[in-house]
């Protein structure tokens, strides 16, 4: 079982109704189809600078992203280790791509746990194995392949 610790900084996520709920849904679909077992999750809501400056201190990238995931390391577990969303990034993402930003947040969110058990998508090979992965979590949701070019 995943659980997570929760710190909401900014107030727009409160848009999306019960967070708690919403994350709990993504954490148990990736952990169906990527089991780590028991574990810990930290994850922050935030706004677009906090993304910026946790993009510019850990990753050398002078810009907001949508998701970050910072795993912890081997003897640090069960703690699994940090997802950080940016609000403004994910919410425009989410309207430029019509998807509704709850969906949009279980994306990212599993996204973020598979990065936190060891997968990446620097390879094409890598990336198709964990694209593979959230589409099954996110079906799983009823939510459709976010990765279709329709």
């Amino acid at each position: 079982m995943i659980s997570f610790d929760l710190l909401v900084e900014d107030d727009s996520w409160a848009a999306l109704g019960s967070l708690e709920a919403l994350c709990k849904k993504a954490f148990d679909a990736a952990s169906a189809i990527a089991p780590a077992g028991e574990g810990t999750i930290a994850l922050l809501l935030a706004d677009d600078s906090a993304l910026h400056q946790l993009n510019l201190d850990f990753r050398g990238k002078d810009k907001p992203t949508d998701v970050l995931s910072f795993p912890s390391l081997p003897m640090d577990r069960p703690f699994l280790g940090d997802i950080a969303v940016a609000w403004g990034v994910s919410a425009a993402d989410a309207a430029e791509q019509g998807k509704a930003p709850a969906d949009h947040l279980l994306h990212l969110l599993i996204h973020g746990y598979l990065h936190l058990l060891g997968f990446d998508h620097e390879t094409d090979e890598e990336a198709a194995e964990m694209e593979a992965l959230e589409i099954k979590a996110l079906a799983s949701l009823g939510i459709a392949n976010p990765y279709r070019n329709d």
